[in-house]
């Protein structure tokens, strides 16, 4: 079966994503571990990802827990920083395969008002074909039921779509659906994959 369109996560696929990096830069490692001990960040973030809004979650969890409220007000107040850098080599993937006339969606665990945020800091952001945004599904991957719901709207059956993404549990479940999959891991494997595909020239992945 021929592969119709491509489907890319977006964090640490086309964006860098490390909050416990961007922390420790900001108040060093030893004060972030005990933070992400006394509350579980990835957590209220994942609430995020369902659809709550950005401000009020993170907010609410700040007064939650007082002595740490000034740092976890940080993952809303400077997120941009957290979110960052582009993978440069990957945003021209995204733009060779267009270029081409290839379909590309994207397929994202993300809030609806930090993606609204987001894409004033990353044009590519607003380029995709078809956007897959978890916070406007009201569900995340790997939850089986999301991937259903690109198939539905697309009309396309998983053995039509190749998907990137950066973790082995999001593959898993795309995997366990027909989708054909690639785990990324840098942005030069995926381009090595796209190429063995027949999407891409050597020279169009570079």
């Amino acid at each position: 079966m021929t592969i119709k369109a491509v489907v890319f996560d977006i964090g640490n696929v086309l964006i860098e994503w490390q909050p416990e990096r961007f922390y420790d830069s900001v108040i060093g490692p030893e004060r972030r571990r005990a933070m992400f001990d006394a509350v579980d960040l990835h957590a209220m973030n994942d609430l995020v990802d369902l659809g709550h809004h950005f401000t009020d979650t993170i907010y609410a969890t700040a007064e939650e827990y007082p002595d740490w409220r000034a740092e976890i007000r940080m993952w809303h107040d400077r997120w941009i920083e957290m979110a960052s850098p582009a993978i440069d080599h990957s945003v021209r993937l995204m733009a060779a395969l267009q270029a081409k006339g290839v379909p590309v969606f994207s397929l994202t665990n993300f809030g609806i008002q930090s993606y609204d945020h987001a894409a004033t800091h990353y044009g590519f952001l607003h380029q995709f074909d078809r956007d897959f945004i978890s916070g406007h599904m009201k569900t995340i991957k790997p939850d089986p039921t999301i991937y259903q719901m690109v198939e539905d709207a697309t009309g396309l059956a998983g053995g039509d779509l190749i998907f990137t993404d950066d973790r082995a549990d999001n593959i898993a479940a795309a995997r366990a659906r027909g989708w054909h999959v690639h785990h990324f891991d840098g942005p030069q494997g995926w381009a090595d994959r796209l190429v063995s595909e027949g999407f891409l020239t050597q020279t169009e992945a570079a």
